[in-house]
């Protein structure tokens, strides 16, 4: 039990160690954009482009850096397995970014935590793909349009560009700490080169 307690502890405080330097990393790469460029116009959704393209980078690099035999690693019993973090995340991003900017979502097929290493990193690969491609169009004048986010769930299209930003540190820390208890190097952590 107190095993049980130590390791959900380390857990929770490497979490938050790995969100939190991902996040830092991405709103100092958020805030050199606009400044370089002077005005922007649109700067929510030119933050939000600059984030996606970090993290598109390091979340990519974690799906392809965890063996394929690692998938179906979990931390703990009550943790879902890496491979259902990756079905997540093609999930998640396929889900919100047509939302952002407004435009019809495509049909895609669904990763599910069963399919291979290979399938789930090209729905990851694709899911980061349709978010640049309709990042690209997205502007500011809408952020306080009403959306349908899922499951009936109304907000604002500005509370979604924050959720999504949150999604994606969260995504990336979690896909970093799985790595790390693996005793991989996760990709914001590597030497640059």
């Amino acid at each position: 039990m107190k095993r049980t307690l130590a390791v959900r502890s380390l857990l929770a405080v490497a979490l938050f160690v790995c969100m939190t330097f991902a996040l830092a990393h991405a709103q100092n790469d958020a805030m050199k954009a606009p400044a370089a460029a002077g005005t922007t116009k649109d700067p929510v959704a030119t933050g939000l482009r600059a984030m996606l393209e970090r993290f598109q980078s390091n979340t990519i690099g974690a799906v392809e850096a965890m063996p394929a035999d690692k998938y179906s690693f979990k931390p703990t019993a009550d943790q879902i397995t890496f491979a259902h973090l990756a079905a997540h995340i093609a999930a998640s991003n396929s889900l919100f970014c047509p939302k952002l900017a407004d435009v019809p979502a495509p049909k895609v097929e669904e990763a599910k935590e069963t399919d291979s290493k290979d399938q789930l990193v090209a729905a990851v690969k694709a899911s980061f793909s349709l978010c640049s491609e309709v990042l690209s169009k997205m502007d500011d004048s809408k952020l306080g349009d009403t959306i349908e986010l899922h499951a009936g769930r109304q907000l604002s299209r500005g509370a979604a560009a924050l959720g999504f930003a949150s999604s994606l540190a969260d995504h990336y820390g979690a896909a970093a700490m799985y790595l790390r208890l693996n005793g991989i190097t996760p990709p914001s952590a590597q030497p640059k080169k």
